[in-house]
């Protein structure tokens, strides 16, 4: 038993260690290495900037007017809003902005993939670029998204997604914010370095651009900024990373919304994997293919060597202090982490030392839970955004 255990366990350390230690390593040293510079220039192409909307009144004013007052020549600016059957006050503040050119399209109830393949056929530039509803543009954001379009080998670019401070009220959003924001900051840093020797992974939601005859359409039942973005690669173009090109988002405003929404970008994020799964080719895609595997399949089941690592370290107690340790560490670790959800909402949910481990806990149990959803073949294909406002 004591062999078996000791298998599992340093098996389990060796996935942890090559995911998180070993691969952004790897990706460090071939980024100094490996360089694959793409040329850049102040232009204005046509853009077409589309934004897919359900029930967002609390926010979508705000978004309209950022949009609006955006550092890009007017007459090159498209603004088109979808709405997928929303049903408060949503379509009635998008259609003020009518003879401001911004274009309302009133969709029923189908589902994100449906509406934006909606919107992009009603558009007409040339350059796709792609926002959230509650995320706020800095004002040269749209500006500096399109200048690697320059390159013709860039098909795609991803935009910075920024996570505003800690203005939430209350410990909880406090909480989820400060494991949202470290999280974060460490896949830009991939991001950036990814860029540099190739393609980075994929885009984020709130901000990214493609070349119109690039898009592909939209599948059901997949994450539509990952599907989108990565088609650019399938097809031979580049996908790079303008870190300049800044969206700010505010953080969940409790663990409960950020566990949902978590569960059903990873859910549909997994069955996006599976729709590009000629992307995981190495003989096809190169490193792009090891990048893809690791990133986005290895982190996304760290849950399981997790586990392995926790019920497997027991059986090692009596085999010297190194186990010891571990041990009682992971007790520490997941003890922090039950304090954070029994006092979501006291002083000591905002402690750094309790914040990162809840955090960590809350994005593998999604993990699970999608992981769960993705081998009984559950979609995911509406959404019910519970946001809050990028001021």
């Amino acid at each position: 038993m004591t062999d078996l255990a000791r298998f599992i366990f340093w098996g389990a350390v060796a996935l942890l260690a090559y995911t998180y230690v070993l691969f952004p390593a790897i990706l460090l040293v071939r980024g100094l290495l490996w360089r694959r510079p793409y040329q850049a220039g102040d232009i204005t192409p046509r853009v077409s900037l589309i934004i897919a909307a359900y029930n967002e009144e609390a926010s979508i004013r705000d978004k309209i007017e950022n949009v609006l007052a955006l550092d890009y020549p007017a007459d090159r600016l498209e603004v088109v809003i979808a709405s997928d059957g929303s049903t408060d006050g949503t379509e009635a503040i998008v259609a003020e902005y009518a003879e401001r050119g911004v274009k309302l399209l009133a969709l029923p109830r189908q589902g994100k993939a449906g509406v934006l393949n909606a919107a992009v056929a009603a558009s007409s530039g040339e350059i796709l670029v792609f926002s959230d509803a509650n995320s706020a543009y800095a004002p040269d954001a749209v500006r500096r998204l399109v200048r690697p379009f320059a390159d013709p080998q860039v098909g795609g670019v991803a935009g910075n997604q920024v996570y505003l401070p800690k203005t939430a009220r209350g410990a909880e959003a406090v909480q989820t914010g400060d494991g949202e924001r470290t999280y974060w900051g460490f896949d830009r840093l991939l991001k950036q370095i990814q860029s540099q020797a190739g393609n980075t992974i994929s885009a984020t939601g709130a901000i990214y651009a493609i070349r119109r005859e690039l898009f592909p359409g939209v599948p059901e039942g997949v994450t539509d900024d990952f599907a989108t973005s990565t088609a650019v690669i399938a097809q031979g173009y580049r996908l790079v990373f303008a870190p300049d090109a800044k969206a700010y988002e505010p953080v969940a405003k409790s663990s409960q919304v950020e566990f949902g929404r978590k569960v059903r970008v990873m859910t549909r994020g997994l069955r996006a994997v599976l729709v590009r799964r000629e992307l995981l080719n190495p003989f096809r895609y190169g490193f792009y293919a090891v990048q893809l595997f690791s990133h986005k399949v290895l982190r996304r089941l760290m849950f399981i060597p997790l586990f392995l690592l926790l019920v497997s370290n027991p059986f090692l107690w009596d085999e010297g202090w190194f186990y010891q340790v571990t041990m009682l560490a992971q007790v520490a670790f997941y003890g922090a982490a039950l304090v954070g959800a029994l006092f979501r909402e006291s002083a000591l949910a905002r402690l750094k030392f309790v914040t990162i481990p809840y955090y960590v806990c809350l994005v593998y149990l999604a993990a699970a839970v999608a992981t769960f959803n993705l081998v009984r073949g559950h979609q995911i294909n509406r959404w019910e955004p519970q946001r809050q406002r990028a001021a």
